[in-house]
Parts: structure tokens; C-alpha cells; sequence
């Protein structure tokens, strides 16, 4: 599914209104009848195949149902079997441009938003998408058998309703104005999907039945669990709408699976596939070369975007006893050696993560406003008092700061937590040694946990680092099985309800939820409900700083690095690129969309 549909929209009075998109403030960028998108090339020839290496941390799927909880989907499904109501561009943020619907109409009092759906749109079956799909989507979704991110997501949709074959209404509890944009991003399926008999089975049955979506792509051939190719639908009903066009232009999407980070690079210098993007600074900077490099035929390209830095960071279960407090969970995130860590293991090319919104509006600097003050006071007895103060920083190591002074604060704090080293080891009063584990579902994750680890050690802490398969890190995260792991957190423009599954109370005590840190508290969840019911961009401001200070005061989290490019190797004699690069384009799926086959 398109991720930024699916961030949350605040709701501002309106009139009741319908038009081509839906905007969080203002008018849409793209005007109605607009011809294509600005970063498109609309005459990019139709062809070719673009051949990919899967980023998965898995080296296998299981499954073709991307929505369930258990298993794993092939990379790229979704985006490409899966239209959507509305769908986003990539040169702006915070508003969806009709595809499946030519309508959106939202109500006065906000309760509800109406879809209008285009009589031309098409399931890859050939049967027409009506609004008793999108319903069934919706009420698919919510149920029993997918994963409870969707329903945290829709907490606050009352309903749908079918008001006649291609109108379909959505009905909310509350106004609020990231409701619209986010049911519009729900990817729709056919109630043909996985039925038998003209009745469907149970969702999470539905594994291996051949998806029925309407998007531009259908499963060509598969080594299942191996490699996957997707064929484009030369009848795909959507080709020549604006918001599709340019886009799509691959006859073939190859995507090779490999099980090891070496072979994957190695694939690569050897033309195996056309296109590899690469989060290891260290292969970056030393391993992204060879012959094909130095005849030009591959090419090493920086993308710089605009988009939310995200939150990537260290997760601490709080579930676990030894990491409830809070002074054990700061000790630890002082222990980080970031600075050597970017000089010696990233070549300089990485930035600290500071919190859960840079990047962006909600950002939080300096001390508490008045009107943070005023979210936050309330609830003064569940918040740490570092959050009425100037926002913790991560802790440094250059400059006026050692790794030795932290190091130093980080045994204040243990000690103050009732921990003293005893017989070479951090013990509790019961005698019990600080041993923690962390996990990864990736070898090569020791190289940058180690130096962590020895840090740790000075204190009498153990860490222990422990490579399972995928398919057991994945199970074990679902099951929040974990001391300590690594979760990339994806950033925005617009934090509403998905916070909830982040960091809400219910999502804690919920299996598969997105609270791995087993964040509970209710000035979170309070802080949560004051974002999602803001009627104003000044409303949100205030909720969302108050919400970072808590988080960051809290140290749920050690926050890690991010970067301000998508750093990708292409084949440049096989591939051709748009002029202009969207600023809020997310990697690969920009190539995907817009780049095409290049004739030689």
C-alpha cells in the first residue's frame, strides 16, 4: 500500500465539499484535469524489465496475502496489485488525488467521507470494482484474521456503508480530518480473493491464492520462497488516468531473493539484477566497486529528498523486569559511542536520530510552550520531569563530552536503580546479573552492536547478541520475545492515530501491535488523543512536542543514525530516469514507478 496515504490528516471545519483530491491544508498542488505529475516523463516508452534484489530482511516468502499476520509476502506486492481510493504524489505532502475513485466528498460536520468509484475501474479478473468491495475490504481488515495495526489505524471508523453500486460512504466516530486520507489509502481486493464455492473462507487462509487486486501488475512467474516476477497488465484500467501516467513502465519486475548481504553485493557487480539500494555505509564507501563501475555500465547515484528523518533506533522491551526503569534504560543509551561509531563504521555519513519528528513541523526544540504545558501538567505524575525541561539530546562523545563521563553517569544511574557491581558483574539486590540480549535477524547487525557491548561491559553488563532466521525474528517480535532490537521507524509530516500502535496503551497488552517497547502510560495515550482530535495545525504543534518530550524523557528508546539520501547502485546502461528527482520520493519505489527500460 502507498505508506504516505496512510498517514494520519487532522480535520479543520470545512463545508461539506467534493472535488478530484483531498488536501490537509489548502488546495491541492495539482490542479482537476491536471495531465500527469510534474516528476514524470509521460512519454517513457513501455518495455524492458527492471530486475531487483529484495531488501527483505528474509530470505524467502510464504505467502501472497501481504495483510495476515503470520508469514511472509513477497517484497513489492502491495504497491503493485493493490490500487487504492485515493493515491499520493511525490512532490508534496498530506494530500490524496482520486484513482479508484473520480470523487471524494466529505461531510460537513466531518462524520464521514463519500468515494464516488470510476466505472472503468477493473480487478484483474475483469470484474468491476464496486462499492460492495470496498466495504468487504474495509470489514476484511478490521476483523479477526489480519494484523491489529489496521485496526488501531481505523479505531475511529464507525462503519461503512454501500449506497449504491459504486458509492460508498465511510462513517466516523469523531471529526477528524486524517480519516478521509487514510481510508482512502486502504489497498482494495476483491471478494473473489481466495472464495470457493461463491462464498469466501476465512482470511487468514487466503495464503496462496493469486491475489485479486486492480493495480498495474499481476504475479508472472514465481520459484516460490525464491524469486518472484511481476508482469505488467497490458489491459490495466488505470494506464491512462493522470495520476498513472508515465508510471508503470516495465513489462517485468524481477525480483531475486538472495539469503546472504555478501551475495546480494556481489550479485550485483556481477549483472545479475539492475538496481540495489544500500543502508551499509562501510559497503558504500569500500565495496561498491568493480569493473562495471569503471566502464560506467553501473553507477553509483545519491538521491537527496526531503523526507521525515524517521526514528530508527534501539528498542528496549520494557516488558522485560531489568528494563522497566528508567535510570537502567538511559544508563545503557549512554554507553552508545556514537561520534567514534560515524568516524571509524559510517565514513561520516550518517546524522543521530534526535527524536520522533526531524525533519519536520512537529520537530521539538528548547523547552515546554505554554501550551505544551498545558497538555502536559495534567498528567505531571506519568511524565518524567527531564520533559518540562529542554528536550534531552542523545549523549556525545566530542568536544567538551567524554565517553568516560558517560560512562561515569551511566553508574550514578545504576547505582541509584539499586545496581552495584559484585563478583565482576552488575547485580541487582537479589543478585541477579545485568544479562541482556539482542536481537537481530542479520549477522552482519555485530558489527555495529560490538562496540556497544565492550562500552557495556566497563559497567559489569553483558550483552549478548543473538542472529536468528527472519521468520523466527519476525514471530518473536510479534510476540514482543525480546530484550533489545533495532526497529527503522518511519517518519511523517502528519503523526496521528498510528502513534496509537506505536506507543498506545491497548497496543501494549495487543500481539503483533506496533508497541515494542511496551510503552504504557497515560500521558502518552493522552498526548496521542490530543493530536488525533487537533482542528488546527496550531492545535497539532503543541501535542505532538509534548508527545516527543515524554517519549524521548522516557527512554524507550536509543536513538540510532539516519541519512538525507537514498543511496542507490544502478545500471545505467539498462536503465533510464526522469529529469527530476521528487523530494519526497521513498527509494526504490520512485524507480519502480517512474524509471523505464532503456533501448539500446
Amino acid at each position: 500500500m502507498r505508506l504516505w496515504l496512510l498517514l494520519p490528516f487532522l480535520w479543520l471545519s470545512l463545508p461539506a465539499w467534493s472535488a478530484h483530491a483531498y488536501a490537509l491544508w489548502g488546495e491541492p498542488l495539482y490542479p482537476p484535469g491536471f495531465s500527469q505529475f510534474a516528476y514524470v516523463n509521460a512519454s517513457a516508452p513501455k518495455g524492458g524489465a527492471l530486475r531487483l534484489v529484495s531488501n527483505q530482511r528474509t530470505s524467502t516468502f510464504d505467502k501472497y496475502n501481504p495483510f495476515t499476520m503470520r508469514g511472509s509476502a513477497p517484497a513489492y506486492l502491495s504497491d503493485l496489485m493493490f490500487d487504492t481510493l485515493l493515491t499520493g504524489s511525490l512532490d508534496e505532502t498530506a494530500t490524496g488525488y482520486g484513482l479508484l475513485a473520480d470523487d471524494v466528498s466529505v461531510a460537513a460536520d466531518g462524520l464521514s467521507v463519500t468515494f464516488r468509484l470510476r466505472p472503468q475501474a477493473r480487478f484483474h479478473n475483469g470484474d468491476p470494482v464496486l462499492a460492495q468491495d470496498v466495504a468487504y475490504t474495509y470489514e476484511t481488515l478490521v476483523g479477526p484474521h489480519t494484523s491489529p495495526s489496521y485496526k488501531t489505524l481505523l479505531i475511529d471508523v464507525a462503519g461503512v456503508d454501500v449506497l449504491g453500486e459504486r458509492s460508498v460512504r465511510f462513517r466516523f466516530h469523531r471529526p477528524n480530518r486524517e480519516l478521509p486520507l487514510t481510508v482512502g489509502g486502504l489497498p482494495i481486493f476483491s471478494r473473489a480473493w481466495g472464495a470457493e464455492g461463491g462464498k469466501p473462507k476465512p482470511f487468514d487462509q487466503v495464503v496462496t491464492d493469486i491475489p485479486i487486486g486492480s493495480g498495474p501488475y499481476r504475479i508472472g512467474p514465481v520459484k516460490f520462497g525464491k524469486d518472484i516476477v511481476y508482469v505488467r497488465d497490458p489491459k490495466y484500467w488505470a494506464r491512462d488516468l493522470n495520476v498513472r501516467r508515465g508510471q508503470n513502465n516495465f513489462d517485468r519486475i524481477e525480483v531475486k531473493i538472495y539469503k546472504d548481504a555478501t551475495a546480494r553485493l556481489e550479485a550485483l557487480k556481477a549483472g545479475e539484477f539492475d538496481l540495489m539500494r544500500f543502508f551499509s555505509a562501510g559497503d558504500w564507501a569500500r565495496r561498491v566497486n568493480g569493473k562495471k563501475f569503471d566502464t560506467g555500465e553501473l553507477v553509483k547515484g545519491e538521491f537527496a529528498h526531503k523526507l521525515p528523518s524517521g526514528f530508527q533506533s534501539y528498542v528496549l522491551n520494557t516488558r522485560r523486569p531489568f528494563l522497566s526503569d528508567a535510570r537502567v534504560r538511559e544508563a545503557l543509551g549512554l554507553a552508545i559511542d556514537y561520534e567514534w561509531m560515524n568516524r571509524q563504521l559510517f565514513y561520516g555519513s550518517y546524522q543521530r536520530v534526535h527524536g520522533l519528528f526531524g525533519n519536520t513541523a512537529c520537530e521539538t526544540h528548547g523547552s515546554p510552550s505554554p501550551d505544551e504545558l498545558a497538555l502536559m501538567t495534567p498528567w505531571r505524575e506519568h511524565i518524567p520531569q527531564a520533559a518540562f525541561g529542554p528536550i534531552p539530546q542523545p549523549p556525545r562523545t566530542d568536544g567538551e563530552h567524554s565517553l568516560r563521563d558517560n560512562l561515569r553517569r551511566a553508574k550514578a544511574l545504576l547505582n541509584e536503580a539499586g545496581w552495584a557491581v559484585k563478583d565482576g558483574a552488575l547485580r541487582n539486590a537479589q543478585g541477579q546479573a545485568l544479562v541482556l540480549e539482542y536481537m537481530d535477524s542479520n549477522e552482519g547487525g555485530v558489527r555495529t552492536v560490538s562496540p556497544w557491548m565492550r562500552n557495556l561491559e566497563k559497567l559489569g553488563i553483558t550483552l549478548r547478541f543473538r542472529s536468528v532466521d527472519f521468520a523466527l525474528y519476525q514471530q518473536r517480535l510479534q510476540k514482543f520475545d525480546f530484550d533489545i532490537t533495532s526497529i527503522a521507524y518511519q517518519g511523517t509530516n502528519n503523526p496521528g492515530q498510528e502513534f496509537a500502535d506505536l506507543f498506545g496503551s491497548k497496543a501494549a497488552e495487543t500481539e503483533d501491535s506496533g508497541n515494542f517497547a511496551g510503552v504504557k502510560n497515560p500521558a502518552v495515550d493522552a498526548m496521542i488523543r490530543a493530536m488525533t482530535s487537533a482542528k488546527t495545525q496550531a492545535q497539532l504543534l503543541p501535542a505532538c512536542h509534548a508527545l516527543e518530550r515524554i517519549i524521548v524523557a522516557s527512554h524507550y528508546l536509543i536513538p540510532q543514525w539516519t541519512a538525507g539520501t537514498h543511496r542507490m547502485a544502478y545500471n545505467a546502461w539498462r536503465l533510464a530516469k526522469p529529469e527530476v528527482v521528487p523530494p519526497y520520493s521513498p527509494g526504490e519505489t520512485w524507480v519502480i514507478d517512474t524509471w523505464w527500460a532503456r533501448v539500446r
